[in-house]
């Protein structure tokens, strides 16, 4: 049995932390595209247009990660595209030195790279994946939020059992545009989530969004283009810039997890106002991606040593 294993560089090697990675990644145990099992990600990509399912684990150097082709077996895939999958999910090529030395002069930020170092901003490769998910999760818990997630990618999503798990890919917006919203109701999407959903969905089968035309805008042009579809608000299109454009200057105002972890770092007896939080961030600039989802991570429980 021949199994292909790919070496994936890491840029900035002394602040990368595979384990701090694992550990955002494992927030819900409602997840199915990935799963981490003795302390390795797999998770199913297309390489060569075909589906294939990985295993990432840490390499024999903290310069690279190692990347096994778990199905399927002995068959040579085309190494860039799984290369390229990787790197852009964990944000591999990033250069954290800047926003670690940035930390130190925000007394808001202060403390968060010494707590959380090595941890990259591990973002969403699949373009539809970066703006549904937003959509799935208005204005409801996070937790029913993966809910609904689920349903949608265990009922839309190319699906393939290895070794007795299922394995699934991100749906694909042609299979959503060829839906009805009431399609969805079943699976208690609301009205508006199944229409934005779908119609979202037609936008990128037909052509009038892709990933090629997002990269070509700049970080203004994106958000304009992206507000523009229906659902999509300044929150949800700041989103999709930091998790999927990787704009390091996408900003999340009006995200409920950065105003909460604002309020317990600083102690404040309610949320900050918007005026407050406009204060507290002016000067993130460049940084305003990475404070976010650093703050976010402050949330979560600490790594059980």
């Amino acid at each position: 049995m021949t199994r292909q294993k790919i070496k994936i560089a890491v840029n900035d090697p002394a602040n990368f932390s595979f384990q701090e990675c694992l550990h955002f990644l494992g927030r819900s145990d409602k997840e199915c595209l990935h799963y981490i099992t003795d302390g390795k990600l797999r998770r199913m990509v297309l390489a060569d247009g075909e589906p294939v399912v990985i295993e990432v684990e840490p390499g024999t150097r903290p310069d690279h990660l190692l990347a096994t082709v778990l199905a399927p077996v002995n068959s040579i895939f085309q190494e860039d595209d799984i290369r390229l999958f990787v790197t852009r999910w964990l944000h591999l090529d990033a250069d954290l030195q800047p926003f670690y030395d940035y930390t130190l002069t925000d007394p808001l930020l202060n403390g968060l790279a010494a707590d959380y170092r090595g941890l990259r901003l591990v973002g969403m490769p699949d373009l539809f994946e970066a703006i549904s998910w937003p959509i799935i999760g208005q204005q409801i818990n996070l937790s029913f939020a993966y809910t609904l997630r689920q349903r949608f990618i265990q009922a839309f999503g190319f699906h393939q059992s290895v070794a007795g798990t299922d394995y699934y890919l991100y749906p694909h917006p042609a299979v959503i545009a060829a839906l009805s919203p009431a399609d969805l109701a079943p699976m208690q999407f609301s009205r508006s989530k199944a229409l934005y959903l779908v119609e979202t969905a037609k936008v990128m089968a037909s052509g009038e969004l892709s990933e090629q035309l997002l990269a070509s805008l700049s970080y203004e042009e994106a958000r304009d283009r992206l507000v523009a579809l229906k659902g999509i608000g300044n929150w949800s299109a700041n989103y999709v810039l930091m998790k999927y454009s990787r704009f390091p200057q996408a900003l999340l105002l009006e995200d409920v997890g950065l105003q909460n972890a604002i309020r317990h770092r600083l102690g404040l007896p309610a949320k900050p106002s918007m005026a407050e939080l406009q204060q507290y961030t002016r000067s993130w600039h460049q940084h305003a991606a990475y404070a976010t989802f650093y703050l976010w991570r402050s949330l979560l429980s600490p790594i059980q040593s």
